[in-house]
């Protein structure tokens, strides 16, 4: 095991910057530091480089509540509660596996919100190119689509397993930018694969499924999450697989800091419980979006989407030996 443990010095801070090895978690007190996810080093260099964590701090798509583009921020202070030791449910700690660095958030000029798509594919390509499994925390989650879009032009069709208490694919036109509509246009283009895909928590009325095999709330709530999970992984199979997390899957009572908050959703240790079930897939990228602070209470939002992402990450190592 590579995990990094925590010498008897007051130097231990600052981890962004001053951590000796990519590996293994480490304790730093929470309430001082220099912030990144899970206290991961910061860093544009990906050379090597399993994951690298980016923040779209992007919210011009928003149709309700503003505020996501605080969300990045938001996830990564809250993330420094969970940085001293693995995920418990898990019996490997993901960062003995994955050299993790947090690469900071996209830009894009917000006086020219239609260069916005481009600017976050451009960056993205970028980050592929490297080799590294992008995870992101948004940002409104109209951010799925252009990263999409750069990996699309890596893997082809993906399959997609997305959280949500909304479809996103009600019908639009052409260009338009919409936190709602992203996941029409990305099988309309042929970004995701609708047959070999699931939608998870759905709680709002969409007559159209456009393909994608739809689990809403009542049936998930009923079925139960084991076979939800079980036919993720069939239907997913071995294929190549984008994991997105928009905050509202859960309910209200357990992340009131969203745009679209609707009642009737899932508690964090269900969605946790959906997550650990993906392990094994073939995850090329994930994303926790709609993380909206300004209406969150006591970061309950905040935290729920940092240990999501947490998650997320040991789905990804999953699949991946410990570093030597």
């Amino acid at each position: 095991m590579a995990t990094e443990k925590s010498p008897a010095t007051a130097s231990t801070t600052d981890l962004a910057f001053t951590r000796s090895t990519p590996y293994g978690s480490q304790s730093e007190p929470t309430y001082s530091g220099a912030l990144s996810f899970l206290r991961r080093r910061y860093s544009k260099d990906l050379a090597g480089v399993d994951v690298a964590v980016v923040g779209v701090p992007f919210d011009l798509a928003t149709t309700n509540r503003p505020g996501t583009r605080l969300g990045p921020r938001a996830i990564r202070a809250a993330s420094a509660s969970l940085a001293w030791c693995p995920p418990y449910a898990w019996d490997f700690d993901p960062l003995d596996r994955l050299h993790v660095v947090d690469w900071g958030d996209v830009y894009f000029d917000p006086g020219r919100p239609h260069e916005a798509p481009e600017a976050i594919t451009a960056a993205y390509a970028g980050i592929l190119a490297s080799g590294a499994t992008p995870l992101t925390l948004g940002g409104d989650h109209f951010v799925s689509f252009p990263i999409l879009r750069a990996l699309h032009a890596i893997h082809g069709p993906l399959a997609l397993v997305h959280f949500d208490a909304h479809s996103d694919t009600w019908r639009d036109e052409d260009g338009r930018i919409d936190h709602g509509t992203m996941f029409f246009h990305a099988a309309r283009l042929g970004y995701v694969d609708p047959a070999i895909s699931v939608q998870l928590g759905m709680r709002t009325f969409n007559a159209e499924t456009h393909g994608y095999r739809v689990i809403d709330a009542r049936e998930l709530h009923g079925a139960g999450l084991d076979a939800a999970i079980a036919e993720i992984r069939a239907r997913v199979g071995a294929r190549k697989c984008y994991v997105s997390f928009d905050v509202d899957f859960l309910d209200p009572a357990f992340a009131p800091g969203t745009g679209t908050p609707v009642v009737g959703g899932f508690s964090t240790h269900e969605a946790l419980r959906l997550v650990r079930g993906l392990a094994g897939l073939r995850i090329v990228g994930a994303d926790v979006v709609e993380v909206s602070p300004p209406y969150d209470h006591a970061e309950l939002t905040a935290l729920a989407g940092a240990s999501v992402a947490q998650e997320l990450l040991a789905a990804i190592a999953s699949t991946r030996a410990a570093a030597e």
